[in-house]
């Protein structure tokens, strides 16, 4: 019973561990635990008529977050269970007898993971010593890891607003009514350096797709938003023998 035990508590940290990897360090992917979480948060808030807002892609982190840690101290518990209590020295003063098996278990796990070490319990089993400096280790860098996340969504987010208001700025001064006016360098410049930027923002959503759950409350910073102005009316009113020369100036060779 303890190898089976042992085994699935190293199974629930290896799933943990491969959805950390693929949310946070893979390049284009992302876990699949972590889009179930994600896309659950979303579709609550839908059905609730998005009242968190702009809230609900913080939460929806948070969640997956909180989902780590909770499959950390689940199966770290599963590796120390077979070995509580005759493999700890308690301090004086607690009977393990009073408490249940799986509960000692889960605070161990807490404790060690959060790295709090309150010397109450310690680890006498030679391989449980090992263990526990490194659940230790993998709760600071869970700890880390989660710090790192919020902090690189915000310039993607800043790029997609900053993509949203300029477009909503181009729109309200009617850009794509006056092309005829325009001379076909200045429009080249201007669908290069919009192109560029929409590349930018989509490599953002490729990178980081939690971007997809963080809703904007003004909506002139909504890409969304402001994105049919490109499609339904800046590109559409170039005219055919202006688009052909601005794609001959911007692919002759120098």
């Amino acid at each position: 019973m303890g190898v089976v035990l042992t085994l699935a508590g190293v199974l629930l940290l290896l799933v943990g561990l491969h959805d950390m990897f693929h949310t946070l360090l893979h390049p284009t992917g992302q876990g699949a635990l972590t889009r179930i979480v994600l896309a659950g948060t979303w579709r609550v808030s839908r059905a609730t008529g998005h009242r968190l807002g702009s809230a609900v892609g913080p939460a929806a982190m948070v969640g997956v977050i909180l989902m780590w840690v909770v499959l950390q101290i689940l199966g770290w518990a599963l590796v120390y269970l077979p070995h509580v209590p005759r493999g700890f020295l308690y301090a004086s003063g607690i009977d393990p007898a009073d408490y249940a098996e799986i509960a000692q278990a889960l605070y161990l796990s807490a404790v060690t993971l959060t790295t709090l070490g309150y010397g109450d319990v310690v680890a006498t089993d030679q391989w449980i010593r090992l263990a526990t400096p490194l659940q230790a280790l993998t709760g600071f860098a869970l700890l880390t890891a989660a710090l790192t996340w919020f902090m690189q969504i915000h310039p993607p987010l800043s790029r997609r607003r900053a993509l949203a208001l300029e477009l909503k700025g181009l729109a309200h001064l009617g850009w794509a009514d006056n092309l005829a006016e325009l001379g076909v360098v200045t429009v080249s410049r201007m669908l290069d350096t919009t192109a560029a930027k929409v590349s930018k923002v989509r490599i953002d959503f490729a990178h980081n797709r939690e971007g997809f759950y963080f809703q904007e409350d003004d909506h002139d910073l909504a890409l969304a938003r402001q994105l049919p102005y490109v499609l339904e009316r800046l590109l559409v009113q170039v005219p055919p023998p202006v688009l052909t020369s601005i794609l001959v100036i911007r692919f002759s060779p120098p």
